[in-house]
């Protein structure tokens, strides 16, 4: 059974809930969004994803609060993907939202991808944001 979906208003509250905090100098859920609205906002965020850029080549993994498989194309059926992206809520949601690029979250090291599908260059930041 998937997981409910976050409704658009909800999602979108979260998500300006935390990026105030991290630009108020906060660390995501340590001063003033609370972890819940760091996982609504991950999760919403992931959801955006995976409705934009449908399919199972790709798992995209922010724990604890969520992983979604996304990108048409080949398909994995057991074991571990063979295209994996993690990272940190903080590091998902400044991608996400385009205060991070791609080019700057590998080279700090910020994000962990696997895989020759594993980039994510062109899918952040999220045309949402």
């Amino acid at each position: 059974m998937a997981p409910p979906r976050i409704r658009a208003e909800d999602g979108r509250a979260a998500v300006v809930a935390v990026r105030e905090d991290v630009s108020t100098g906060g660390v995501a859920h340590e001063v003033g969004a609370s972890r819940s609205q760091l996982a609504t906002a991950v999760r919403y965020l992931l959801q955006i994803l995976a409705d934009a850029h449908p399919g199972h080549t790709v798992e995209v993994r922010v724990p604890p609060f969520g992983a979604v498989q996304c990108v048409e194309g080949p398909r994995h059926t057991r074991g571990t993907p063979a295209n994996v992206v993690e990272m940190d809520a903080a590091t998902w949601v400044a991608l996400a939202t385009g205060e991070l690029s791609w080019t700057d979250a590998r080279a700090g090291a910020r994000v962990h991808a696997s895989g020759n599908r594993a980039d994510l260059s062109t899918l952040v930041p999220l045309q949402e944001w």
